[in-house]
């Protein structure tokens, strides 16, 4: 896995970097990533993860979690609260939000996805169709990709396009990972409709085909971000592609033995990321 490096000495005034806590598939902030931007996306990523640990971890009682998920909102908008309420995560955003202009609405999208978790949990995360679960993918999938396209100075309409279909395929890879972890916690992201009509093999093949086609939709994008940023898009684009043919692989399995990225993929994404 590729973690945030944080060991290189911060110039005045820089943001610090915080470290990472939980495991990725994709790489956030890599050794391809510009070294100047490493802390931003860093502080980005901590309050991302803090609150959907809130949302994800622990026995909490719904209640609390969305009244802590309402506290992290307070301090995300109000830059004197946040230095009472974790600054350790807030201290260093805030600063990413005055030096770098940050969208403060797309940080406010992925708490209402947070919210919308901690809610839909209690009706047992089902999801109508496939627009409906692409609309859980707008608010908590999508503003990661268009805060980072902020960050590099891409704002064009046709890149955020292209982001947003990266970014919703990831999640949906992403689910279907997970599927022999989240069924038996209870959590149900697959699509109603199909779910209910196909089997598991027709289902499996549905979601990857879906999966493959938005991800192609939106790769394009690898060649509109600059320099190191846009070959560090290639490697999360090809793995993701990686993790999904292991799902298409496994079938029905899949619902059962959870794919992952081994050292052994590597090689074949930076070869498929040379060739995009």
């Amino acid at each position: 896995m590729l973690k945030f490096m944080t060991s290189h000495p911060s110039p005045p005034h820089a943001v610090k970097a915080l470290p990472v806590t939980h495991p990725e598939n994709f790489p956030v902030a890599s050794w391809l990533c510009p070294p100047a931007l490493r802390p931003a996306i860093a502080a980005i990523y901590a309050f991302a993860r803090a609150a959907d640990d809130i949302a994800d971890e622990g026995q909490m009682p719904a209640t609390d979690r969305l009244a802590m998920l309402q506290a992290f909102r307070q301090a995300l908008h109000n830059p004197t609260q946040a230095a009472r309420f974790h600054p350790e995560i807030f201290e260093p955003l805030h600063q990413v939000i005055a030096l770098k202009a940050l969208p403060v609405n797309l940080l406010d999208d992925l708490l209402k996805a947070f919210e919308q978790d901690v809610t839909a949990s209690a009706n047992a995360w089902t999801y109508a169709d496939m627009n409906d679960l692409l609309r859980y993918c707008e608010l908590s999938a999508n503003p990661v990709g268009r805060l980072l396209l902020h960050l590099y100075g891409v704002h064009d309409e046709t890149s955020l396009a292209h982001s947003d279909a990266i970014c919703s395929a990831l999640q949906l890879i992403n689910f279907w990972q997970d599927l022999s972890e989240d069924i038996p916690r209870g959590r149900y992201y697959l699509p109603q409709d199909q779910a209910a009509k196909l089997s598991d093999a027709e289902l499996l093949a549905f979601l990857c085909q879906h999966a493959h086609q938005l991800m192609m939709s939106g790769a394009p994008l690898v060649h509109r971000v600059p320099g190191r940023a846009g070959w560090e898009l290639r490697l999360v684009v090809q793995g993701g592609m990686r993790i999904l043919e292991k799902v298409r692989q496994l079938g029905p399995q899949a619902l059962h033995t959870r794919p992952r990225l081994r050292p052994w993929d590597l090689p074949l994404m930076f070869w498929r990321s040379l060739w995009m």
